[in-house]
This record gives C-alpha cells, sequence and structure tokens, in this order.
C-alpha cells in the first residue's frame, strides 16, 4: 500500500559552492506543477542570462514517480542527474532545484562537475525547512436532513475537517481526511440512511 504522507519543502531556500573559481548557486522551490517548474526555470534563466549553465531537476507527487533532470550543456548526467539524486536521497517530492554556475576557467572534469552539483543541490536542501504532508481525500455527503445528528455524530468520532457544509432540508457537506482512514470513514457514512457520497484525492 502506498504511504499517505510525503516530504517536501516549506519555502524557497538557497544554497552554494565553489571549485576552482566556478560558482555555483542553487535554489531550491516548493512546486505542485508542470507549469510552475518551467515559470521559475525561465525567470531564472532570464535572470542569470550571463550564467554559462542552468541546470535542474524536479520531481512531483506524492508518489514521487513524475520526476526530470536537465544538464543544460555540461556533459552527460553530471549536473541533472546529481541534483535528482539529493532530492531523492531526501525522499523529497513536490520540489524544483535550479543550479546556476558561473564557469571560472578551470575544466572541473566528470567527478569534479557531479560533486559540485550535488553539492550545491545538498546546500539548498540544508538551507530549506522539511515538512510532512498528507495525502487527504475529500468526500462530499449528501442526505436528508433528519440524518443531521447521525452524520454529525460520526464527524465528531473520526474527526474530518469539514471543508463546507449546506444544511437545508437536503444536506450537502464536504469532509476532507487522510486517505488511510477515509475508507472506514465512508463506510460509516453510507450506514445512514438515503445517504450519497462522491469522493476525490487531494494533495496536502
Amino acid at each position: 500500500m502506498a504511504s499517505d504522507s510525503y516530504k517536501t519543502i516549506q519555502a524557497p531556500s538557497e544554497g552554494y559552492y565553489t571549485e576552482k573559481r566556478s560558482r555555483f548557486l542553487s535554489y531550491a522551490f516548493p512546486v505542485c506543477t508542470i507549469d510552475e517548474v518551467r515559470e521559475l526555470h525561465d525567470k531564472y534563466r532570464k535572470q542569470y542570462y550571463d550564467a554559462r549553465h542552468i541546470c535542474w531537476a524536479y520531481m512531483l507527487g506524492s508518489d514521487r514517480l513524475n520526476f526530470r533532470a536537465g544538464d543544460d550543456g555540461e556533459p552527460s548526467s553530471t549536473a541533472g542527474k546529481p541534483i535528482l539524486g539529493q532530492i531523492n536521497s531526501n525522499e523529497l517530492t513536490d520540489i524544483l532545484i535550479l543550479v546556476v554556475r558561473y564557469f571560472g576557467g578551470i575544466e572541473l572534469g566528470t567527478s569534479g562537475l557531479i560533486i559540485a552539483y550535488r553539492s550545491a543541490a545538498a546546500d539548498a536542501i540544508s538551507n530549506a525547512i522539511i515538512v510532512e504532508r498528507t495525502v487527504d481525500r475529500d468526500i462530499t455527503v449528501c442526505f436528508e436532513y433528519p440524518h443531521l445528528n447521525s452524520i454529525m455524530r460520526i464527524v465528531k468520532e473520526d474527526n474530518p475537517s469539514i471543508i463546507s457544509q449546506s444544511l437545508d432540508m437536503d444536506c450537502r457537506m464536504t469532509l476532507r481526511i487522510r486517505e488511510s482512514e477515509a475508507e472506514r470513514l465512508k463506510t460509516r457514512l453510507m450506514k445512514v440512511e438515503s445517504v450519497y457520497i462522491s469522493d476525490a484525492e487531494q494533495e496536502g
């Protein structure tokens, strides 16, 4: 069974590494979508237009299956892969790391580049606040008003968050609960007479 929690960073952070006069400026960002990744990459590409390389890696989703890395002209697998390796070794997701390189005039060699990009990424991560978040499910339950007390008793016992509610003759309530506890809540709600349920997974 997949975990219903994951680790990410709370806010952007920065890191730094220097080797043989080459400077590596690293930036880590919490992101949730490919569009956010592209926007940040484009922004830093413009901001650091005079840099030799801007290498990167990202990972998205609580299952950590959506990831990519880019070397931006560095020898293959010497930049993006070491950055992604730091994301992996810290078990992070929903994160983008960019490493900006200013060339110092001395070649670092393949192993030197790998160490430099890995170290720059690691520094940005070490300066970040790492948080654990849960994969939650939103459950919308529709029921008739006379059954409100039965529904509220279950809500009180299972303690989901109430996202929204409309309490007329036909009532509607949206509840949010951790994924691992969602099926139990649904089963309990379904035992109440005349209940209709729909649900959707949420990462948060």
